[in-house]
């Protein structure tokens, strides 16, 4: 299956936690670094996702937020360290390629916070990601 989703981060589940309707499952992505998707409990089980499944983390580029540092007292729990690998700006948006750990991700924002945050090839930032705005496939 080809998918137009651009953030596909290969890793190995941690930890499920699973309640009455929805699940935390917290993934090891390959480069190192912990992100938690939150699913629905039928997905864990149609999927049979459990502690050391393989899957890959599916985020759409619209719902990558950046910052340029860590943040603090924000409910999102997804920061991924990373540094800028590329800017392509247009007058209104800009696509940011982010190398976090070896794995690669896309970010799009406006340019007005390009250039507001100085965003720029070599650039260290942080990848923000809603646990809820995470997808799991399985092989």
């Amino acid at each position: 299956m080809s998918l137009s989703i651009r953030n596909q981060l290969a890793g190995t589940v941690g930890a499920v936690t699973v309640g009455e309707a929805m699940a935390a499952v917290k993934v090891r992505l390959d480069g190192g670094q912990d992100i938690t998707a939150a699913i629905t409990a039928d997905a864990v089980k149609d999927l049979g996702i459990a502690a050391g499944s393989a899957v890959t983390a599916l985020v759409k580029a619209t719902e990558v937020a950046l910052a340029t540092g860590t943040v603090e007292n924000i409910s999102i729990r997804n920061q991924l360290a990373g540094t800028v690998v590329d800017v392509a700006a247009g007058p209104a948006m800009a696509a940011v390629r982010v190398d976090v750990n070896g794995g690669g991700l896309t970010a799009a924002v406006t340019a007005d916070a390009v250039e507001a945050l100085g965003l720029a090839a070599g650039s260290p930032v942080v990848a923000l990601i809603k646990s809820t705005e995470i997808s799991l496939a399985t092989a």
